[in-house]
């Protein structure tokens, strides 16, 4: 389940393969890549994602087969986003032409083109329910346990969290109590969260998969595909949560590049912590 460290954009709708090349294009470079020739290697630290322009490419880890990319496709994202160590090894299946963005060449094109964000969220989020769904299929945390599970910290720094609550005064953090249910697993999702102090307890099938803190979001996920709920909510402790919706959710995205920046990261590490499990 650790081999979540690639996208497969072709089971994106929002996706859009020329929409990446350009984004990839704004501040990356070209390579050439010899049949064979590797872009990376598992346990290294990774330094640039990829667009694949041409070619295929095989991702393997610990010599076994993960996954084959193709053209119009991204790769080597996670470990950009996390700043963790590769999970898989990239080898080039035929001669293959990338366009390479290392970390400050990605925070300069999110800066130019903020709803790109919008499309790698959709595809983190398409493997996090897949993750979700087969960690489902194992053992859970019981309810009850909440000091020996993951926990999720700040996402925004002070600044942006500043900015959102001065973004929406009409919509101040809403006092929750200590067990209160906040949203249900298999409902619309209306509304994403901002815990501003407090704790948020998420379950599945009556597991618990992590707990929200202060600065942390949950909930995102149904906004951006707008499928339902992944999992259900509930207050941990009492806790002030700011509710974002779907319109401003948004404009955030595509007007605040640190916002779509800052859930690229958070997601990443969600996904990469829960294919661990």
């Amino acid at each position: 389940m650790d081999d979540f460290d690639f996208t497969r954009p072709a089971q994106s709708e929002v996706y859009n393969a020329n929409v990446a090349r350009l984004f990839f294009h704004a501040n990356g470079k070209v390579h050439s890549v010899a049949a064979g020739g590797a872009l990376f290697a598992e346990n290294t630290t990774g330094k640039g994602m990829y667009f694949l322009s041409s070619g295929e490419v095989a991702l393997t880890r610990g010599g076994k087969p993960l996954d084959v990319i193709k053209a119009g496709e991204v790769l080597g994202e996670m470990s950009v986003l996390t700043g963790e160590p590769r999970s898989a090894t990239a080898t080039a299946r035929s001669a293959c032409e990338v366009i390479e963005l290392d970390a400050g060449g990605f925070s300069a094109a999110i800066q130019k083109a903020p709803e790109f964000a919008l499309m790698l969220l959709a595809i983190l989020i398409k493997r996090l329910r897949l993750a979700l769904a087969m960690r489902m299929l194992g053992k859970g945390q019981p309810i009850g346990t909440i000091e020996t599970i993951p926990t999720s910290g700040a996402v925004f720094d002070a600044a942006l969290l500043k900015d959102l609550t001065s973004n929406f005064p009409a919509r101040p953090p809403a006092y929750q109590p200590k067990n209160t249910v906040i949203m249900r697993e298999g409902e619309a999702g209306i509304f994403m969260y901002v815990v501003m102090d407090g704790a948020v307890r998420i379950t599945s099938n009556e597991k618990i998969i992590e707990v929200i803190k202060a600065g942390g979001v949950f909930g995102e996920m149904a906004l951006v595909d707008q499928s339902k709920r992944a999992a259900s909510a509930a207050a941990a402790s009492d806790c002030n949560l700011m509710s974002i919706n779907r319109n401003d959710f948004l404009t955030l995205i595509k007007t605040n590049p640190a916002f779509g920046a800052s859930l690229l990261r958070a997601l990443a590490t969600r996904l990469r912590n829960t294919g661990r499990k």
